[in-house]
């Protein structure tokens, strides 16, 4: 299984547009060791063939443009991309969809009431049925495994499968009171499991907390990539670019008690990788205290172009 990195940043990117703070400041003036980012997106293959998009990013476009293995290889409809699994229906994980309008047959994988939270109240997402066949939507169900690539042979055991992992979070804003009384809140936020052979890839770019299932799925993976947003709680606020907590936001903060660092999980087998990484943390800056901190405590941090082979 191949894991690539297309985008490792939170919203709005690494630069963000609007945005003087310390960090986005210092990568323009050149003044701290930073990376540019795009905002957070995944690729991942069974067979370095056929492709999986984890999320669709607003930045979707230029990633898959950077991204040889992404291009059209022969007939002019033949993109290697044909399934994207969501794990919300958080702006920065569903804007990417309308990059991929332009009549291109898709399996778009997500809860029901993420699903319904799009297609009901979103008239826009609506141009994704104009292709032929359009667009088919695919439920997954919380804790059910499911095929998503079939083996590349009779009898061979490379087939990829998946399996959604709830996590404690919200639906996004935008959803309206009336639809979100009708949705199981456990269906809001998920993580994804995928499995090919014995080795196991777990995503999770937005975590509001980890129960028991959740956690468990991590320590059983042999990579998995972490909402790693925020270094502390009142990030945003100490930043004067918001009045919400990381928290109040849906992401566990890296830094104090109960932040991601914190947290008990097993050491050994998984390597452990933050990803979704917001403009103003300070994990950011390579030679920061906080990216240190990081560090030492056995964490990688994901970077545009980094790639894992499992």
């Amino acid at each position: 299984m191949r894991v690539k990195v297309l985008g490792s940043a939170a919203g709005g990117g690494f630069p963000q547009w609007n945005c003087g703070c310390t960090n986005c400041s210092g990568l323009r003036g050149g003044s701290v060791k930073v990376r540019p980012r795009t905002q957070a997106q995944i690729a991942v293959s069974p067979d370095s063939s056929r492709w999986f998009l984890l999320n669709a990013s607003p930045d979707l476009r230029q990633q898959i443009l950077a991204t040889p293995e992404l291009s059209v290889k022969a007939s002019p409809a033949s993109s290697p991309i044909s399934t994207i699994l969501l794990t919300s229906a958080d702006v920065d994980s569903v804007m990417g969809l309308l990059h991929l309008r332009e009549f291109q047959p898709l399996r778009i994988y997500s809860t029901l009431s993420v699903r319904r939270a799009l297609t009901e109240e979103n008239s826009l997402f609506r141009v994704l049925s104009r292709s032929s066949p359009p667009v088919q939507w695919e439920t997954l169900s919380l804790g059910r495994i499911i095929p998503l690539a079939p083996p590349s042979s009779p009898g061979a055991k490379d087939g990829l499968f998946c399996k959604a992992v709830p996590l404690l979070g919200s639906f996004p804003d935008y959803v309206s009171d009336s639809l979100k009384r009708n949705f199981p809140p456990e269906e809001a936020v998920i993580g994804l499991q995928l499995v090919q052979k014995d080795k196991r890839f777990f995503y999770a770019p937005s975590v509001p907390g980890l129960g028991e299932s959740s956690q468990h799925s991590v320590d059983e993976s042999d990579l998995a990539l972490l909402d790693g947003t925020f270094w502390k709680d009142d990030e945003l606020i100490q930043a004067k670019r918001s009045r919400k907590t990381a928290r109040d936001m849906g992401h566990l903060p890296l830094w104090g008690e109960r932040g991601m660092l914190r947290l008990p999980f097993r050491l050994g087998k998984t390597k452990r990788v933050l990803i979704h990484i917001n403009n103003t943390n300070p994990i950011l800056n390579e030679e920061s205290p906080e990216h240190r901190a990081v560090r030492e405590a056995g964490w990688e941090i994901a970077y545009d172009g980094m790639e894992f082979n499992l």
